[in-house]
């Protein structure tokens, strides 16, 4: 499998050759593997900020325990929840339904009134958390469509996601900044490439029950 053998290839890059810059091209279909991600109930609850400019990028690095990936990588993709779920996204996603399906709005009510009540049960916490972990699921096609591009890439949780909200704009937009994930050209001066991966055997990692 071509998939494997990618998914060996890749590493979480600390250094990025930042003369090398993704193509558009490509930039475009890592942007439709991060949109055809699994996500609960397929609301998609999130929405991804592709950073480019140089002089946020530097504000950000800062937030991010000064880690060079941030400003040397072809791109940053920051991944941000939304803070609160609400009636609307749930009727967004119905019409949506209704219109690609070309099924009548009022065939998806029952679905949708479901839904509501189950998402109405969770506190503002266990909201928060949900909608954060749904980033993750997008975070890992981002992953896995960079490793078939051979494209390098670097998942990031080493940054004050406050100072990252406050700085893109995201708390008055009712959004917060979950996870971030770097992409571009390792730097040959990446000694990480080399090394090779730890990982638990299958015989701890799996248990048939």
């Amino acid at each position: 499998m071509n998939y494997i053998d990618h998914l060996k290839w890749r590493y979480a890059t600390k250094k990025f050759d930042a003369s090398k810059k993704v193509s558009p091209d490509n930039l475009e279909k890592i942007k439709e593997a991060i949109q055809l991600s699994a996500s609960s109930y397929g609301l998609q609850l999130y929405k991804v900020l592709i950073i480019e400019d140089p002089s946020i990028r530097e504000q950000l690095k800062t937030a991010s325990w000064g880690q060079d990936q941030i400003t040397d990588a072809s791109h940053l993709i920051v991944f941000c929840n939304y803070t609160h779920v609400e009636d609307a996204h749930v009727d967004y996603f119905l019409h949506r339904t209704a219109s690609t399906h070309n099924v009548g709005l009022n065939n998806l009510s029952g679905y949708g009134d479901f839904m509501k009540g189950k998402i109405n049960e969770m506190t503002a916490l266990e909201s928060f958390h949900w909608t954060a972990r749904q980033t993750y699921l997008a975070l890992g096609n981002l992953l896995s469509a960079c490793a078939e591009l051979k494209i390098d890439s670097c998942p990031m949780e080493g940054f004050e996601a406050d100072t990252y909200n406050t700085i893109l704009g995201l708390a008055e937009k009712g959004l917060n900044a979950a996870v971030v994930a770097t992409i571009g050209y390792r730097s040959h001066e990446d000694h990480t490439q080399h090394r090779p991966k730890v990982r638990k055997p299958f015989g701890e990692l799996f248990e048939a029950v």
